[in-house]
């Protein structure tokens, strides 16, 4: 598929990197000098520089031969005119990052086909919202739904006492009577394992299972996890990301917010009523202890600096904050956040190639990679035309890096057997990692 991206900041280069390790013909357009260098650079892809809410930036670019084009610019102007551009050439899709919250509420009064877009992204909204989710489950280290919120992934770490450890996997579901669970990976030393049955965890494993939302707490306990209230939050950085979460918080916790910018301080302290905001230099660890960083039931940090974030979390978790989180963006970060003792780590790059995948990949109900695994969890709907349909499980030729961990069929959540069989319309989350998702596609496509 031909597809066009508009911008090479952080996100935009993230894209171009996975949609090319897709399989996919790569353009972009870029407006800085030094942001084409490096694209030229480092990724498998044409660019081009010039303006992408210019016609003729966009035309030298091939956009009437493109099929999706993709703005994700620091600006909605550019990247919403972009979109109006490429619909009105007759390109496929046109897909939109936008910043400014109203054009992402749900009270919108615009539509996104008004904005010129057949899909709008706001990834400080949805970094928030994964923010969020990890701390209402502050024992996990990622938390994802599929199928509606039918199914979710739980990623937890295992401590040198827990339960678990040292019993076969198959004898694990055995002792607890088949649980509506299945442990579909596990990260150990920075390296990610499909489990088998005679498979055994350590301490320090980091282990994802795919299970109904109902079971999760009892997994949490029986695993020797214990859930933190969150009642005190402490937000280092006011951006986008900080408010949302401050928003969503601040009226059920006691919420503060470290802001560098006194202008900013000011602003915010406008728009968020309901919480303290504290103008700072949130790197000074007298700040953060006479600001009460010991006291807090969790520590955020979602400076626009992934050096801060990572340096201010590990203080936080230094100083015994029961919950961090840190915002890391540049890739190259994220598989050393585990081994370095980070608690918990979001991605607003990752979230926003989730979404534009599932856009691209029609089968695809929904997509997620992980912080800091190569790995990715897909929902596929599986049609009459899927080969994997055909047979049970045990007869489907069956990528060796890859593994079924659930079914919804008929909205009932099943954990598959080697003599479970797909039917059409089955949502199937499948956790496969790189070298197999392309013979996983063609049992579904």
């Amino acid at each position: 598929m031909k597809i066009l991206i508009v911008g090479a900041g952080d996100i935009g280069f993230q894209l171009s990197k996975q949609l090319s390790q897709d399989k996919h013909d790569i353009t972009m357009v870029e407006a800085d000098p030094q942001k084409v260098r490096r694209a030229r650079e480092q990724l498998d892809a044409i660019v081009i520089e010039g303006r992408g809410e210019s016609l003729r930036g966009l035309k030298e670019a091939d956009i009437d031969h493109t099929d999706i084009l993709a703005a994700m610019t620091d600006s909605d102007g550019v990247n919403l005119i972009a979109c109006m551009y490429a619909k009105k050439l007759g390109v496929r899709g046109a897909i939109a990052r936008v910043r400014n919250p109203e054009l992402a509420d749900e009270e919108c009064i615009l539509e996104s086909d008004q904005l010129g877009a057949d899909l709008i992204i706001h990834p400080e909204r949805e970094t928030a919202n994964a923010i969020v989710r990890l701390l209402r489950q502050s024992s996990a280290t990622d938390i994802v739904e599929f199928a509606d919120g039918k199914i979710e992934l739980l990623g937890i770490r295992l401590e040198a006492d827990s339960p678990l450890l040292g019993i076969r996997l198959v004898d694990l579901a055995r002792q607890y009577g088949n649980p509506p669970m299945r442990i579909v990976a596990i990260t150990r030393y920075q390296d990610t394992v499909i489990p088998k049955g005679d498979s055994k965890l350590h301490a320090g494993d980091q282990i994802f299972i795919v299970c109904d939302p109902d079971y999760v707490s009892e997994f949490l306990r029986i695993s020797g996890k214990t859930n933190v209230r969150i009642e005190n939050i402490m937000i280092l950085g006011g951006g986008l990301i900080g408010q949302f979460v401050a928003s969503t918080l601040g009226k059920s916790a006691n919420v503060k917010i470290i802001e560098s910018s006194e202008a900013k301080s000011e602003e915010i302290a406008d728009i968020l009523p309901h919480t303290l905001i504290i103008h700072g230099d949130g790197t000074d660890i007298d700040l953060l202890a006479t600001e009460g960083i010991v006291d807090m039931d969790a520590f955020i940090a979602v400076t626009g600096h992934d050096e801060t974030n990572i340096i201010t979390t590990l203080v936080a978790g230094h100083m015994l904050v029961p919950r961090t989180i840190g915002l890391v963006n540049k890739v190259e970060y994220l598989p050393i956040t585990t081994k370095i003792g980070m608690d918990a780590v979001v991605s607003k790059q990752l979230l926003t190639v989730n979404a534009v995948q599932q856009y691209i990949q029609r089968q695809v109900a929904s997509i997620a990679s992980l912080p800091g695994i190569q790995a990715q969890l897909i929902e596929y709907i599986a049609s009459g035309e899927s080969k994997i349909t055909r047979k049970p499980l045990k007869d489907v030729r069956f990528p060796k890096h890859a593994l079924v961990g659930a079914v919804l069929h008929n909205e009932e959540l099943v954990i598959p057997k080697g003599d479970t069989r797909i039917q059409p319309g089955d949502k199937v989350v499948v956790f496969s990692m790189p070298d197999a998702l392309e013979e996983v596609e063609k049992l579904f496509n």
